[in-house]
């Protein structure tokens, strides 16, 4: 068997079995979720519908084809025979006792057709890359460049797969596969220079208008290719702060990348020094911190409830992560020695929004909570 690493997110996921007839577990491609299924369901029938034959089946017979998967079964990929979703809502309306669980990759072409025909009947939930807490203290005790540039793939963590060769291979295999299959592209060298300008900008402000200059299409086209990226959970974007606040606040979208991995592939950090000598090397350290926290969000079963704070005077704080006792506000810092200066756009914010409840100054530096967090401890 191979080796297994057990999710934070899986007691979320066996917990609504006794509610929900429909499971579906969405994420990046690689990401682990047929492990994670077949390792929580032992007893479901699994089927891939990346296999053309199986998908064949399903697609000439729907309805043939759910029956003859039992009451418990697993359906990977989902999203490539949509039309067993109607079919698999009038199985549970008719047997309450039946289990189906469901994986897709892309976001964007699932969720919509699950809302439509499951809607009351399914619960979602969505898994990434490992985050740090799903790590084991040998894999986070290395240099910091190389956890950023290693990135929380579970082929490279778990199967050994070096970095330099699996991001090459994903990235060209997302390209090909899911990026022709949500639009027809007709030049995949300029989604390409998109992708890397984007990367370049990693923690900036968005700017739909600039990219296209630069990339040689239209701002719509840049705005589009975004959502692309989004669907796939290749990138996630960080939404501004707005409150009745006597201030100007940015209206401008942060775009991150879900993996550092695959973040530093596309800008060609490949050691010690390219990441220190790197103009982003804060940027980079920040997408790992930000996607930390989203992913602490999802592994609870969450939406994600993530802004920053930023004026068009260029006062910020880097992250706002609202729960159920206020606001939490995060200052991210690539150094490792702490400094009184990080603290001042925090308090300057407190003072203005009065529901913040905790501030803390995420760094690569001694851990002291909830004032101080090392990276490696979020």
């Amino acid at each position: 068997m191979p080796k297994y690493v057990r999710r934070e997110i899986s007691d979320k996921i066996l917990d609504v079995q006794k509610y929900y007839p429909v499971t579906t577990i969405t994420g990046p491609r690689q990401s682990g979720k047929t492990s994670l299924c077949r390792h929580l369901f032992p007893d479901f029938k699994y089927v891939n519908l990346e296999d053309f034959s199986i998908r064949g089946r399903a697609i000439e017979d729907p309805t043939g084809f759910i029956d003859s998967l039992g009451n418990r079964a697993i359906i990977d990929e989902v999203q490539n025979v949509p039309e067993l979703l109607s079919m698999i809502q009038v199985r549970v309306d008719e047997d309450s006792e039946k289990r189906f669980i469901l994986t897709g990759s892309s976001n964007f072409s699932l969720l919509h057709r699950m809302t439509q025909s499951l809607a009351g009947r399914v619960a979602l939930f969505t898994l990434l890359p490992f985050s740090l807490k799903e790590m084991t203290e040998q894999e986070k005790s290395v240099l910091t460049w190389k956890l950023l540039s290693r990135g929380q793939y579970p082929g490279i963590l778990v199967n050994g797969i070096p970095e330099e060769i699996f991001y090459p291979n994903y990235y060209t295999t997302y390209v090909e596969r899911d990026v022709r299959d949500l639009m027809k592209l007709k030049n995949i060298m300029r989604f390409d220079t998109f992708v890397r300008l984007l990367a370049a900008r990693v923690g900036s402000e968005f700017n739909a208008s600039q990219i296209a200059k630069e990339a040689g299409v239209s701002a719509p086209t840049i705005t589009e290719w975004l959502s692309i990226l989004d669907a796939s959970y290749i990138t996630f974007t960080l939404h501004p702060y707005f409150a009745n606040i006597p201030k100007q606040l940015t209206k401008m979208p942060k775009v991150y990348f879900y993996d550092t991995g695959l973040l530093c592939y596309l800008l060609g950090i490949e050691s010690e020094q390219q990441y220190q000598s790197s103009t982003i090397r804060g940027a980079i350290f920040e997408n790992m911190a930000v996607s930390e926290l989203i992913k602490n969000q999802y592994n609870q079963a969450r939406l994600p409830n993530v802004n920053f704070y930023r004026e068009r005077s260029g006062k910020e704080v880097d992250v706002m992560v609202r729960n159920r006792d206020g606001l939490n506000i995060y200052e991210i810092k690539a150094g490792s020695t702490f400094k009184p200066e990080f603290m001042t756009n925090m308090k300057y914010v407190s003072e203005l929004i009065p529901d913040v409840s905790q501030r803390t100054v995420i760094y690569d530096g001694p851990t002291s909570a909830p004032l101080l967090l090392n990276i490696r401890d979020i």
